[in-house]
């Protein structure tokens, strides 16, 4: 049945009032996160809202919330805007605070520190390296900024290493239908897992929410690149060495054994 042309405005009308109260990312738009970041953090110290993974197998992600609270939610969606390998070493047992690593890689390639040099065969990055259990010495972990609908400002999460096995599985499969991780909404859960060794951790879950619309997909590619830039800048002070504001996330669970 043909649509006559005040059905259309109708239905034009409705579309807009959907977009107006789903805005997804078209907020950025309007945002130079570069400058904004530039002007307004002048002398201060800049460091990304983390939302944060529990350890012993909780299912619920720890997020920013108004002011200053912190949510707990089952899962969230959001744009995986960039993200990198972190190794780190501690010569003696990591006992919390903001005790900076011995030896720090925002690569995965080479550390900086005490070893130092290439991280690929570094012998503190082998399974069995650890002190206890079947681990290594040196954690990885993968750092991903995430960016949430309707928000203008990039979160931080890192993943544990009970994880890093599904979120290559996820990269793997986007890659394969021809799709970068900034090319779609991320559907982010947790599901309660166990080790070979019987350590229960919480294990991070992604699946496709929504592909980005031709009118956000650019708005997204200029934030990628500015957070990428950004992420780049702050990653090592002025002297080389790891910034322990980036390299340590007490809060986060880690796992002491390799997994299934």
């Amino acid at each position: 049945m043909a649509t006559n042309k005040k059905e259309t405005a109708t239905l034009a009308q409705g579309a807009l009032v959907a977009q107006n109260d789903n805005p997804g990312f078209l907020a950025l738009a309007n945002t130079d996160f570069a400058a904004m970041v530039s002007e307004e953090t002048e002398g201060l110290d800049l460091s990304f809202d983390k939302i944060k993974i529990p350890s012993a197998g909780s299912t619920v992600f720890e997020v920013p919330g108004e002011e200053d609270d912190t949510d707990t939610v089952k899962e969230f969606s959001a744009v995986i805007l960039h993200h990198h390998t972190l190794n780190c070493y501690y010569q003696t047992k990591y006992s919390g605070g903001n005790k900076p690593p011995d030896c720090g890689s925002f690569d995965g390639i080479t550390g900086e520190g005490d070893p130092g040099g290439e991280c690929r065969n570094c012998p503190l990055n082998q399974f069995g390296s650890a002190e206890e259990g079947n681990g290594k010495a040196c954690k990885n972990r993968r750092r991903i900024y995430v960016l949430r609908e309707g928000e203008v400002f990039p979160l931080l999460l890192s993943l544990p290493t009970g994880s890093l096995k599904e979120f290559t599985k996820y990269i793997k499969k986007l890659l394969s239908k021809g799709k970068r991780a900034n090319m779609v909404v991320t559907r982010f859960t947790l599901k309660k897992a166990t080790s070979s060794g019987g350590v229960v951790y919480s294990q991070a879950q992604f699946i496709v929410d929504r592909a980005l619309t031709p009118q956000e997909q650019p708005l997204i590619n200029d934030m990628t690149a500015q957070v990428k830039a950004y992420s780049n800048r702050v990653a090592f002070d002025a002297e080389g060495s790891p910034n322990i504001d980036i390299l340590v996330d007490e809060e986060t669970g880690e796992v002491l054994e390799s997994l299934n």
